[in-house]
């Protein structure tokens, strides 16, 4: 079963249970994905729906921040929900040490020496950590090792 189809099924069981902020989140997921489909006139896989799922969390990130610092917790609180319902569907994210292994493999196999071959690294990392690690972590542990 697709990821597509698991977020799908997911609906029709919100429909059922009559679980209304569940379901409206779940319709944003799918209007989400459907909204990419029609404008690429592509049938998305699970790795594109993942990166449609990213983006939304980074939204949802970045309003939760900005309704806190203008006193807005009922709208932060709504964001964190739906934070919540879109993270159930993102593949289990890699530990620190398995960061860690992949930035170790990936200076190796690039042969980066400074912060000017960061760029290779990244393309490197970027598809085996999709969905799985925060890119901005990521890119900061990179710099970190390529600066000393």
């Amino acid at each position: 079963m697709s990821l597509k189809e698991r977020i799908q099924d997911d609906m029709k069981s919100a429909m059922r249970a009559r679980d209304k902020e569940r379901l409206a989140v779940i319709r944003l997921i799918l209007a989400a994905i459907k909204q990419r489909e029609v404008d690429e006139r592509i049938t998305l896989t699970d790795t594109q729906v993942i990166s449609v799922l990213e983006r939304m969390l980074k939204q949802r990130r970045e309003s939760i921040t900005q309704y806190q610092t203008a006193g807005r917790d009922d709208l932060a609180a709504k964001e964190a929900f739906e934070v919540s319902v879109i993270q159930t569907y993102m593949p289990e994210a890699f530990n620190d040490a398995e960061i860690d292994s992949i930035i170790n493999s990936a200076i190796a196999a690039t042969g980066a020496h400074s912060i000017r071959d960061m760029g290779k690294v990244m393309a490197l990392i970027k598809d085996q950590v999709q969905g799985r690690a925060d890119m901005a972590v990521i890119s900061a542990r990179i710099k970190a090792r390529l600066s000393r």
